[in-house]
Formats: C-alpha cells, sequence, structure tokens
C-alpha cells in the first residue's frame, strides 16, 4: 500500500527548496507542474513500497523494468487503459529516480541475470513518459503536455534530480561537520 507524506512534512518543504534551486536557478527550468511532479516524486519514492508500487495479480511487488513493461502491456497483462497508463507512468517515475538520483545503483539494478540487463533506463522513461502523454483525453488531457516535456527533456530532469541529490548531501555534511566541531 503506497505510503502518503503530508504537504507539511519538512521533507517535502527540503525537496521544494532543493528542486527550486536545481532546476529554476542551475537549469534555468521554469515549469512549474514539472517542478512539482519532482518534489512529489522525490518525496514519495522516499517509502520503499512507493518505488515498488506496481503489482502483479498476486500482489507481489515489481521490482524490475522488464516485469513492470508485462504488467502495463494490453497484450500481456494491463486490465485496462487506465492500467496501462498507471505503470508506464511509474515505470518512467523508477528510470527517472534511479538513473537521475542513484546512478551508482544501476550496474546492480541491470546486472547480468537480471530481467532488466539489456533495458536502457534512459530510452525507456522517454518511451514511457511519452505512451503517458497520448493519454490526452478527458481528465489526463491538462497532465499530457508535461508527461511530454518529461519524456523529450528526460536527460534534463535525470541532472536536476542529481543536483537535487548534491545539495541534500551538501546540507548533510554542513550538518555533520557543525555537530563534529562542537564534539571536539
Amino acid at each position: 500500500m503506497p505510503q502518503a507524506i503530508s504537504e507539511a512534512h519538512p521533507l517535502r518543504q527540503l525537496f521544494d527548496t532543493l528542486v527550486e534551486q536545481a532546476f529554476t536557478r542551475v537549469l534555468q527550468e521554469y515549469q512549474p507542474d514539472v517542478l512539482r511532479y519532482m518534489v512529489n516524486l522525490l518525496t514519495d519514492f522516499t517509502h520503499m513500497d512507493n518505488v515498488y508500487r506496481v503489482r502483479d495479480v498476486r500482489g507481489k511487488p515489481l521490482r524490475e523494468v522488464a516485469e513492470m513493461l508485462a504488467e502495463g502491456d494490453m497484450l500481456l497483462n494491463a486490465t485496462s487503459f487506465f492500467r496501462e497508463r498507471e505503470v508506464h507512468r511509474h515505470i518512467g517515475d523508477v528510470t527517472l529516480f534511479w538513473s537521475g538520483v542513484y546512478p551508482e545503483a544501476m550496474p546492480r539494478l541491470r546486472h547480468a541475470l537480471s530481467k532488466d540487463a539489456l533495458i536502457d533506463y534512459v530510452q525507456q522513461g522517454k518511451r514511457s513518459y511519452y505512451i503517458v502523454s497520448t493519454f490526452d483525453e478527458g481528465e489526463w488531457g491538462q497532465e499530457a503536455p508535461m508527461f511530454r516535456r518529461l519524456s523529450e527533456r528526460f536527460e534534463l530532469y535525470m541532472f536536476g534530480l542529481n543536483l537535487v541529490r548534491q545539495g541534500w548531501e551538501r546540507i548533510a555534511r554542513e550538518h555533520f561537520e557543525r555537530w563534529q566541531r562542537r564534539l571536539q
């Protein structure tokens, strides 16, 4: 079951500040809907249950993108267009998160014996966000342009998320050094 973090939670506020600094000041990316999406993604993914929220019919969390692709395919496992869209949205989120925030984890995620061994996370993330952007009718119409931007500018947003990580690491290092000085 996905875990929710309140709007007032300090972690969400930290991500809001770091995303604003990285995307607006450094990358000069002024897309409020994308910035909000990045804050929500980072905040939601602080719970591993949210990273692995896509489950198969037996309720087993799917940990590999290849498994998620099968789950989101209308010809294989997806039971509705809503399911297809949501799974592809999640694939975009997962690939953006891992490739942007924790690129050093990529070799472990795509090791030779995994189903993801041959999946290019960047290309699949772009493709999945593009698929989500094609759902542009009714309730999804307003979000479709944002997902198109996420697809087209995937590498920029990866870099932005890496800047956010550098920001929180800098804050942690400064905090640790202050405490170290106090203890001496």
